[in-house]
């Protein structure tokens, strides 16, 4: 067997690797302060961001979930693979070549994890079909792509490829790279037949789907001739890698513009993303042969960093019944966004690639920017169904759409549509309307079906979804109880503590010393002091300086561990930060020597001069010094 990676290699791997960098690529995130950012945390759902990232330090943490840990554990969480996988993950990366215990040269093809060889056999497989997509039997996907506005340098910059319309050829292909058929099972890029496994996608042309990293997880393919007896799109069914209901088409393409415009743009299809991208709306994305669902919406977040400052979503439909029924389902999951969305409906019924096509770039620009409200969209499309020119029809419109403004959960919103609902049905008493909208909340709640029984699952659905593994839930209770942060006697001692991790260098040979002798009252930050002691100050200058206080602190706190070490502190500017870490320390130290006078004091009063003179002296002599010291520390800090 291979042996482990040496621990300095693994040291080497953390220290070298750019925590923001490969947090950014899950996470948007935005200054936190001095060398500290915040984003919405990518381990639960949540509406404002409390997942703090110091780089410099190499660790993150949420004050959410608690979920913490350094470069190489967020790796582990975001990809489900094992420690030694993702330190291989990020070695190869930066290009470090690791070494091994006992002479090992590392894992061995068959003992490299599932999920990497199930990514490596996607990757060569995409080559593969863009290679293809060259030859000469390729000349009717090339024909599709010219006939929709996307040439050589398009097809490249998507990953376009075509599929062979033998039975085997990617099968040949991937085995002769070293695959075995069980490995191959497992990809979703064969079926099975009595004679064996045979390839999916035939005569096909080929969309490679990428997660939010840029791995390749399935792929999906377009029919192109008339024998062809499937459907007219086929995708990667659900495997370990890819799950539909998760995966965006062209996420990985728009991550970025999605963070930084603060939009994203939901269209129906691959060449539709495409169109939309060329035409330089680059936030554009897909779903994959599903609806806008809720786990949709959770990638969606994250990147919009959707914490009620903003941002927009544009969902982009067919005029027709089928995009009518679409945005409507689209409206069903508006309210798990903080963001402002909207529905974009072309009455042509043309898509944005059909509108590239026709009037060219600048027609997809129109689209979006036509976009409207969502309620509004859902609220009209109710009343369309009406004949509002007659009371008859005017009364049934009102029964049909008070249920829909009634589920609006904002309340100010909800009086808005109700206002505009009444001048949409032409009633001269907008009080009509509203007492018909209360109505039905007020069944919508007594339902147990409603959407507010549904907004409950959803919540129940987060709440799994924080719950810990049982492994930890099980064990046994802390030895050390986490301290209230809202309890004024600990207070300082936990902003000393906060200055002290995140800023040690700041602290000179005589904090130190003060620092060491100061007696924590709250166990918990005791604890952690303690902790700092024995890890030294010799780790001071190291980036392991977090970790080599941890392996001295008690493993229930290494969750408030972390919240010290990347709690905000309130300074926007170096110079502010100094003033601030100076001050709290001097106001630890002088409440230290404010406690040593008062025991001072009180053993002096206590004793007899006359009995003990010496003694009397000496704690004389003592509160003088403590005095000295504390006009010192008001004096230089």
């Amino acid at each position: 067997m291979a042996g482990l990676i040496k621990r300095e290699d693994i040291d080497e791997v953390r220290n070298r690797t750019d925590l923001k960098e490969i947090v950014d690529s899950y996470v948007t995130l935005k200054s936190a302060g001095i060398g500290s950012f915040k984003g919405l945390c990518p381990f639960h759902d949540e509406r404002s961001p409390s997942f703090h990232v110091r780089p410099q330090m190499g660790y993150f943490h949420c004050f959410g979930c608690q979920e913490s840990g350094d470069v190489i554990s967020f790796i582990q969480k975001m990809d489900h693979i094992s420690f030694s996988e993702a330190v291989e993950k990020l070695a190869g990366r930066i290009g470090y070549e690791l070494r091994y215990e006992d002479g090992g040269t590392g894992p061995r093809r068959e003992d490299v994890g599932k999920r990497q060889r199930l990514l490596d056999a996607h990757k060569i497989a995409g080559e593969f079909f863009r290679a293809q997509l060259l030859t000469p039997a390729a000349a009717a996907g090339r024909q599709f792509l010219d006939e929709r506005g996307f040439d050589r340098e398009a097809a490249e910059r998507f990953g376009v490829g075509f599929a062979p319309q033998g039975w085997d050829a990617l099968l040949k292909h991937l085995t002769g790279k070293g695959f075995t058929q069980d490995e191959l099972k497992l990809t979703g890029m064969f079926s099975e037949g009595q004679r064996g496994i045979y390839d999916r996608f035939r005569g096909r042309l080929i969309w490679p789907i990428r997660d939010i990293a840029g791995d390749t997880v399935g792929f999906g393919a377009r029919k192109l001739f008339d024998d062809d007896q499937g459907p007219k799109y086929l995708n990667t069914p659900e495997t370990s890698l890819y799950k539909k209901s998760q995966v965006l088409y062209g996420i990985d393409l728009a991550k970025k513009s999605i963070a930084s415009k603060r939009q994203l743009v939901v269209v129906e299809g691959y060449t539709d993303v495409m169109a939309c991208h060329l035409a330089g709306v680059d936030t554009a994305v897909a779903t994959c042969g599903t609806a806008f669902g809720t786990d949709h919406i959770k990638v969606a977040r994250r990147l919009l960093s959707d914490d009620g400052t903003g941002g927009e979503v544009v969902f982009t439909f067919d005029g027709d019944a089928a995009g009518q029924k679409a945005a409507l389902k689209a409206f069903d999951e508006d309210q798990r966004f903080t963001a402002q969305t909207f529905v974009a409906v072309e009455p042509s019924g043309a898509d944005p690639c059909e509108l590239r096509q026709r009037k060219g770039d600048e027609a997809v620009h129109a689209l979006i920017r036509s976009r409207r409200p969502l309620f509004e969209f859902a609220i009209r499309t109710t009343l369309a169904k009406f004949d509002l020119s007659t009371v008859e029809g005017r009364v049934s419109g009102l029964r049909a759409s008070a249920p829909v403004v009634a589920s609006i959960r904002d309340a100010s919103t909800r009086m808005g549509y109700s206002q505009e609902l009444a001048g949409w049905l032409g009633m001269a008493d907008p009080n009509e309307v509203l007492r018909a909208v209360k109505g039905a909340e007020r069944r919508a709640h007594a339902q147990p079906g409603s959407q507010g029984a549904g907004q409950g699952n959803f919540r129940n659905d987060v709440a799994r979804h924080q719950q810990m593994p049982a492994a930890e839930v099980e064990q046994a209770p802390p030895t050390v109880a986490r301290p209230d942060p809202r309890d004024p006697q600990g207070r300082m001692e936990r902003e000393a503590l906060e200055v002290v991790l995140q800023h040690p260098g700041f602290l000179s040979a005589g904090n130190w010393q003060h620092f060491a002798a100061t007696e924590f009252v709250v166990p918990a930050y005791k604890a952690v002091q303690q902790g700092i002691y024995q890890a030294g100050e010799s780790q001071v200058a190291s980036s392991q300086w977090l970790e080599a206080v941890r392996e001295h602190v008690p493993p229930e706190l290494g969750s408030l561990l972390a919240e010290l070490a990347l709690s905000p502190l309130p300074a926007t500017r170096e110079e502010t930060l100094m003033r601030y870490c100076r001050d709290i320390l001097r106001r630890l130290f002088e409440l230290q020597i404010t406690r040593l006078k008062e025991e001072r004091l009180g053993a002096l009063q206590r004793m007899d001069p006359a009995v003990d003179p010496e003694s009397y002296n000496l704690l004389q002599r003592e509160l003088m010094e403590l005095e000295t010291a504390r006009r010192q520390l008001r004096g230089d800090g």
